[in-house]
């Protein structure tokens, strides 16, 4: 049996609604861990060269990860233990948890060193034959 023309705008409503439904989802899971540090990567000869900005994050704090074909950053910037009662005139650090999940170039890669430098987290990864 044919479809009306309404039928099928309906049809074509629900699929647009469906579609932002889903873009919200995933704009909304990328952000559930908090923040994104911002990244530099640069490609050498021997494999890749991951600059992270984080300052204030202790090392201790931190995790990265390889694995699936994406590197993985996470960890958590603490809100500062102030000593004594404050007045807040600007924060523009993000503080809490934050995840970073970067995909790689095509290859394996292995992390063979990782630095913490002027507040940047520096990782240096190994492109596996």
């Amino acid at each position: 049996m044919p479809r009306s023309g309404l039928d099928l705008r309906w049809l074509e409503a629900l699929t647009v609604f469906a579609r932002i439904e889903r873009r919200q989802r995933e704009v909304f899971q990328l952000t559930a861990s908090g923040w994104e540090p911002p990244i530099d990567v640069f490609e050498t000869q021997t494999g890749l060269l991951v600059t992270v900005a984080l300052p204030g994050v202790r090392p201790s704090e931190m995790e990265t990860v390889i694995g699936n074909g994406e590197l993985t950053i996470r960890g958590l910037r603490r809100w500062p233990d102030l000593q004594e009662p404050s007045r807040v005139h600007r924060i523009e650090l993000p503080h809490g948890r934050f995840e970073r999940r970067l995909p790689l170039p095509h290859g394996a890669y292995q992390l063979i060193d990782q630095e913490h430098r002027d507040g940047c987290l520096v990782l240096t990864l190994k492109r596996l034959a």
